[in-house]
């Protein structure tokens, strides 16, 4: 496979085009003057250029989509009146998580009106229904109000307002009315003064009460507002308050047509919370600070219109950013407040003290309080990465978390460069991605198949925020992460920009997979790889028999260096294996940007500005260099498929190089351009990702190639730009399958053929059928959990058919599921006892015994009506051992199969009865009797209850006559 000799491109003849039909008078005018008695030895790019004239051909078509999740909602999730689910937006869905275990168990999709855009559906906003604990009200920027019952997943009622939902809030003091915050009709979103607060009735108009989407029959408005952070009552339902800028609105629920009266904050509020016992709010800002505003007692003015006014407020500081989230506990002594820092603050009200919860691991979100069925209190923090985080009340620690692809775009998208490299990568041992965190010193690892976040890696400590007053200190940012083909090993290389004050860093870090922990362990860390400049790619050699890998990297440093495995002997005479610099390789004062191997380790082929270089990586001698002048410069160079071909890439041009016949089999022209080529590691086949340079509306093309034709046979347009794009095996079939980050920071999947599977509670399902485990009861942990049987399967429907219930024998579990509801829906104690006890223990019948038969003489008896015994599956519940089976035997045979017969008194013991004797039965003989003893005239058949008469074993399943005495 290794090519020779020095020729290039252009002074070889290329073949025409199959797809090009040349006319033969333009052939003949090119002819002319100089050239007219040459052949061209160098075709015109158009002659290369096969630019298709049909559409591509048709197939399985391509597909994509998101393992990743919308932006992270700013409302906070909302519990269930039993504290067992919590409701979380995602984009136009709402998903409902089972507290105890973190699994999404239902998801409730909002329809879209007729009429609306499907990006503008997005949920904003969402409350209980103060009247029914099992309705769910949901509001979205399309100006629709939702109402579900969640409980059997369906919707009740749609309301259209036609105006853009921003906040929700309700109180059992106004039934069938809710009240929003709207933008005003005619107005753009980005401006501040452009919103109003409105009361809406859920009652519909009788003109659209039959349709599917009603309008209500009254909106009322109660003031205008800028645009809105933040809407509540007060807990006895007497004030509503509303935050927007550096404004609190503060209106009379007694008086709506006096409307808002205006309290001035100095900063600009960003956050709001209801007091859940007295007349008083707190609100955060962008400064950091916590007020806790006073102003519902007072006496506001008659017309309070245009009115501005300051209260008496006091004031907790502690944030240096500003504060995302607060909350008060239930029984409201302490104020919980979060922000940028990633640290729970704990405010104790009363005595201004404040307790901690630092390092949790990503920017606090929202705030959520939430009882637990033993009364303990837990706070469920939402993340800026989409984490769950549960915190106990009374230990202030991290009690479980939830978390899925962790992604902040805040955080990843650096300050200096507008397109940073982004680390991707694929385990092939796990079948898991290498992905960068929501922090950029950190890797997380992720796998598709089973949607779960395995593990994080920090490849680099680093602090999670700086100072709000200083300028912001660039972290250290995980640039590559490359996985050799064999698993075992993985190059990371991250760096961080200096400044006037500090100087920039580089490592290479080196980790190895330990298979039985499952993680990676750092093996190897290499300080400067190039100096002070940049790397810029890193690769591993293929795994190859009887040759070592090599890892080799570039920098700007316009060196080459490559790297090896050295084995030597510690302390205690253990071999250690770690990676040592092996060579370094400049090629004439020019830049490498790309390093490629091809699939037998044999050729590593560089990319340079202008050409291509391939080298022998055992001697570092150069075997051949490719050069396209056409081109211009040259992003780089990949080895197709099983090492035959090299695609070179340059910015609008792809061209397909033949090592063998040492030529170009076809060359391609993009209208625009090309980011990246993916190859298929067993076919000879690549797909090439194009897209625009458009940054506020990327888009971008991937086009599949089979290297005998420079038509696309696929192509997938897709509404998104790349950061980095790899191979996936999703399938083991020629099925392309692709992964790739794009530009707003989500994973995507696309290709042919791609079954991920379906998580469960993607769709929208009933909850009772489908209900989460449960915490114990009083009665489990009185008792014991086996007191009332295993539990029912939640994955099996509860309800069963009268008549499969009826032909099954009775265990004594069919009351176990009688606490499975929650508590404020069963009935008091007293009513549930007796149910309950004859439910869990089953009254002994007792049948009255049966006269005995009369059986006339010589009728044949069944000895063995009662040898069988029926087993039900309720007795059958503990397998017996060996040794108890064989004490059992011993047993039998010696207290009953040696025993002696009892003897009648005057009368002579007989041989009959043994189960190894000639007879079962009488004695073909007669014995002698006592002097005096009648003889009777025939055998008489003892009854068990006649103490003088023998007892006579009888064999089962044999008859014989029965003689009357």
């Amino acid at each position: 496979m290794v090519a020779s000799g020095l020729r290039q491109p252009h002074q070889i003849p290329l073949p025409h085009s199959p797809a090009s039909h040349p006319n033969p008078k333009s052939a003949a005018m090119s002819r002319k003057g100089k050239g007219k008695a040459k052949e061209p030895t160098v075709a015109a790019p158009k002659r290369r250029v096969q630019v298709p004239s049909t559409e591509p051909s048709s197939g399985p078509s391509w597909d994509w989509t998101s393992l990743t999740d919308s932006l992270v909602s700013n409302v906070a999730p909302i519990f269930t009146k039993d504290g067992s689910y919590f409701f979380s937006l995602v984009g136009s869905s709402v998903r409902i998580y089972a507290v105890t275990t973190g699994k999404i168990v239902s998801t409730l999709s909002i329809p879209r009106p007729t009429g609306y855009d499907a990006s503008s559906d997005t949920l904003t906003c969402a409350v209980l229904n103060p009247h029914n604990a099992f309705q769910l009200i949901t509001g979205s920027l399309a100006g629709v109000l939702a109402v579900w019952d969640f409980l059997e997943a369906t919707l009740l009622q749609i309301v259209d307002i036609a105006q853009p939902i921003h906040h929700i809030c309700v109180h059992e003091n106004f039934k069938d009315s809710v009240f929003v915050t709207a933008s005003r009709p005619g107005k753009k979103a980005v401006v501040d003064d452009n919103a109003i607060v409105l009361r809406v009735s859920l009652k519909p108009a009788d003109a659209a009460s039959q349709s599917t989407v009603q309008k209500s029959s009254e909106i009322t408005p109660i003031g205008k507002i800028r645009l809105p952070t933040g809407l509540a009552f007060s807990p006895g339902g007497a004030w509503l308050v509303a935050v927007a800028g550096h404004k609190a609105y503060v209106a009379s629920t007694a008086s709506f047509k006096s409307g808002f009266t205006k309290y001035v904050s100095p900063e600009r509020l960003t956050c709001l919370a209801f007091h859940p016992t007295e007349d008083y709010f707190a609100t955060g800002d962008e400064k950091g600070n916590i007020r806790l505003w006073y102003c519902l007692n007072e006496q506001l003015p008659v017309k309070p219109v245009g009115v501005e006014k300051k209260t008496q407020t006091t004031t907790l500081h502690w944030h240096a950013h500003a504060v995302s989230s607060i909350a008060f506990t239930s029984n409201g002594a302490y104020l919980l407040s979060g922000g940028e820092e990633s640290v729970l603050v704990i405010w104790q009200l009363h005595t201004g003290k404040r307790e901690f919860l630092p390092r949790i691991g990503s920017p606090i979100k929202t705030i959520s309080v939430s009882k637990v069925a033993s009364g303990e209190e837990e706070y469920l923090l939402g993340l800026a990465d989409s984490t769950y985080i549960f915190v106990g009340a009374a230990s202030l620690k991290i009690s479980r978390s939830y978390s899925r692809i962790k992604l902040d775009p805040a955080t990843n998208a650096p300050s200096t460069s507008k397109h940073p490299p982004t680390p991707l990568s694929v385990h092939s041992l796990t079948s898991t991605l290498i992905l960068p965190s929501s922090h950029p010193a950190s890797l997380q690892i992720y796998s598709p198949l089973s949607s779960t976040l395995v593990s994080e890696l920090e490849v680099s400590p680093s602090n999670r925020v700086s100072r709000r007053d200083d300028k912001p200190i660039e972290p250290s940012r995980v640039d590559r992460a490359t996985i050799s083909p064999s698993g075992d090993w993985m190059a990371t290389i991250d760096t961080r920009e200096g400044d006037e004050d500090t100087h920039g860093e580089s490592y290479l870090k080196i980790w190895r997979w330990d298979r039985k922990t499952g993680f990676w362990i750092l093996n190897t860390r290499i300080d400067r790889p190039h100096g002070l400049e940049k790397v810029l790619h890193v690769a591993f050699s293929p795994a190859t028999e009887g040759q070592p890998v090599l890892l080799v990297t570039t920098g700007k440093d316009r060196n080459i260096k490559t790297f090896r495995i050295q084995t030597a002997k510690n302390k205690s005479a253990a071999s250690e294996e770690f990676w040592v610099a092996r060579s370094t390789l400049s090629l004439q004062n020019e830049c490498p940007s790309y390093i490629s191997w091809s699939p037998d380790a044999s050729l590593l082929a560089v990319t340079l500005p202008n050409r291509v270089a391939l080298f022998n990586p055992s001697t570092n001698l150069l075997r051949h260099s490719v050069a396209f002048p056409e081109f211009g410069p040259i992003d780089a160079a990949y080895f197709i498929g099983k090492g035959r071909y090299l695609a070179v890439v340059g910015p609008l041009n792809l061209a397909l190089w033949d090592l063998v016949d040492q030529r170009v089999r076809w060359h391609y022209k993009s209208s625009t351009p090309i980011r990246s080529l993916v190859s298929h590691p067993r076919d000879d086949t690549f797909a090439i990702v194009c897209s625009s340079s458009n940054e506020e509306r990327p888009k971008s093309r991937v086009a599949l190639f089979s290297v005998g034709s420079a038509q696309p046979t696929k192509s997938l347009s897709l509404p998104f730009g790349f950061r980095n794009i790899a191979w996936y095996p999703f399938v083991a079939s020629s099925s392309f399958s692709l992964v790739g980050v794009t530009h707003d920071w989500k994973v995507v999947v696309l290709g042919e053929n791609i079954h991920l599977a379906k998580e469960e509670g993607a769709v929208s399902r009933e909850l009772a059928s489908h209900a989460a485990p449960q915490r114990r009861t009083l009665f489990q942990d009185i008792f014991g959990k086996s007191a009332f049987g295993e539990q029912t399967n939640a994955t099996q429907p509860s309800a069963v058919p009268a008549s499969a219930s009826s032909s099954r024998p009775w265990t004594g579990r069919e009351g176990a599921g009688a606490f499975d509801d929650p508590a404020y829906l069963l009935p008091p104690l007293e009513k549930l006892f007796e149910p309950l006890m004859s439910g869990f223990l089953k009254l002994r019948v007792v049948e009255p015994s049966a006269p005995p038969l009369a059986v006339a003489e010589n009728e044949d008896v069944d000895m063995d009506s009662q040898g069988h015994t029926t087993v039900t599956g309720a007795d059958r519940k503990r397998m017996l051992a060996e040794g108890e089976i064989e004490a059992l035997v011993g047993l039998f045979r010696k207290q009953t199969l040696k025993a002696k017969a009892p003897v009648i008194v005057g009368t002579t013991p007989r041989r009959n009865g043994l189960v190894n004797g000639q007879t079962n039965g009488t004695s073909s003989r007669p014995h002698p009797k006592p002097h005096g003893t009648p003889a009777p005239s025939k055998a008489v058949v003892s009854s068990p209850a006649a103490a003088s008469t023998p007892s006579t074993p009888v064999v089962n399943g044999k008859k014989r006559k029965k003689s009357l005495g």
